[in-house]
């Protein structure tokens, strides 16, 4: 099957690169001559794991191509997916969707023969009958279905979630798009991965509240582990309790400072704006937005309180800049917050981070970097944990004390156990947790009972 996907960013790439992988020809498009350029070489302008691999050999097979000639790839496809951003818009919260309305257009104008137009861009409720209403104004005579084909991939393991996701969602009504859909995702559906049709108008909804449904998931532990630190509790062994339930589950309910990305920020308000305008107000999500604000911005005073209350002159050494591993992305990452206001308490901040400084270095104020997290916290008065990379797990916590000023480890990712830092010196400070009671504790079990 021959498959266009317009806009070759995060979405667009990981999408277009697994199709080409399960045997379709797909072409990215993209306005910007210098990616394309450079994709065309295999060099991928984003960190995403195993992606370079995966584009380089659909490259080199043939069936994954480069173009900026939107026209041409449009009229040689049976499917475009339409996959450009949907930033928020300034001002209002809400998403903006002029790149997809204006990739309507262009495909409308440019379509040949029956075509399927896939929204696989986050878009709120409605815009797919936008879409096809640009559609049949632009070119009447089209023979255009449009569908909703919301994405559900994580950043840092994309690929695995594309071809071997929870499940499918199509949202169409058309009998002749719904047989297309199903050849595009038959080498998945063979899996027995669940494919559910839908109305785009649902299709549309589910993306928006799955996000937001974990996004409150994240921000409901996040304040247990406030209230588990005043009631001397621990929030760790209650998350587990939690999560043994089956109708809770064990995922996203890690405490920490708070979520940030490309996704659930934006989502989440767009979401509310969204329902907002509806007359259907969804006040948890509201709150949500609130809350996770708040906390970011909250992190900076638990490492201030740390270093004794001031830290002005005073070294921080920041390890992990970006929003979650695996990825270079720093949008909306909690990170942000936190060095500013350190920055603006009169810190000295050094930080690293694996993959995330070169995109660091345009959102935060000036501060010095380090290639790598011993070189970070030389001379430092404190060491700050905010990205739970895989090396940060297992640091010589004896080769941090040498080289530091005061050994203090703030660790807002809770990737430590106290014990075990105490041991060796440092003032421990994580986030939920009764240190005092962990110190002493054995180690934690579940011990199931049979009948």
């Amino acid at each position: 099957m021959k498959i266009a996907v317009i806009g070759s960013g995060y979405v667009g790439l990981v999408s277009g690169a697994c199709l080409a992988d399960f045997g379709h020809l797909v072409t990215c498009v993209d306005l910007d001559k210098d990616k394309i350029d450079a994709l065309r070489n295999a060099s991928i302008p984003i960190f995403e794991p195993n992606l370079d691999t995966l584009v380089a050999r659909n490259l080199a097979a043939g069936r994954l191509s480069f173009t900026t000639d939107l026209p041409e790839a449009v009229a040689g496809a049976d499917v475009v997916f339409i996959a450009v951003g949907t930033p928020a818009r300034r001002g209002d919260g809400h998403a903006d969707l002029s790149y997809v309305y204006a990739a309507a257009v262009s495909i409308a104008k440019a379509a040949r023969g029956f075509t399927v137009v896939v929204t696989k861009s986050t878009v709120p409720v409605g815009t797919g009958e936008e879409v096809e209403r640009i559609v049949r104004e632009v070119n009447p005579l089209a023979d255009i279905a449009v569908v909703s084909n919301p994405e559900f991939l994580r950043e840092g393991v994309a690929i695995e979630d594309f071809k071997r996701p929870d499940r499918i969602v199509i949202g169409t009504e058309d009998a002749r798009a719904r047989s297309v859909m199903a050849e595009v995702y038959r080498p998945i559906c063979l899996n027995n991965v669940p494919i559910q049709f839908t109305s785009r108008q649902s299709a549309e909804i589910i993306k928006y509240a799955a996000n937001a449904f974990l996004a409150m998931k994240i921000t409901f532990i996040n304040e247990i582990a406030d209230l588990c630190e005043a009631a001397g509790a621990d929030v760790q062994d209650v998350a587990h309790g939690l999560g043994l339930d089956n109708r809770i589950g064990q995922r996203f309910l890690h405490a920490g400072p708070g979520y940030g990305g490309s996704c659930f920020p934006k989502d989440t308000m767009a979401f509310a704006r969204t329902a907002q305008d509806l007359g259907s107000p969804l006040r948890l999500v509201e709150t949500t937005v609130a809350v996770n604000d708040q906390r970011k911005r909250g992190m900076a005073r638990r490492i201030i309180a740390a270093c004794g209350g001031s830290i002005r002159g005073r070294r921080v050494a920041i390890l992990g800049l970006t929003f979650k591993p695996n990825t270079d992305d720093m949008r909306e990452a909690p990170s942000l917050s936190i060095v500013q206001a350190l920055v603006d308490a009169g810190a000295i901040v050094r930080a690293y981070d694996p993959q995330g400084m070169a995109a660091a270095r345009l959102l935060l104020p000036p501060i010095a970097y380090a290639e790598d997290a011993y070189a970070a916290a030389d001379a430092a008065d404190c060491i700050v944990i905010t990205t739970e990379w895989n090396e940060f797990r297992s640091l010589d916590l004896e080769r941090l004390k040498a080289v530091m000023k005061t050994p203090v480890l703030v660790d807002l990712r809770n990737i430590y156990e106290p014990a075990e830092v105490a041991e060796h010196g440092f003032v421990y400070r994580c986030v939920g947790r009764n240190v005092a009671f962990r110190e002493e504790e054995p180690q934690r079990r579940v011990i199931r009972l049979s009948a």
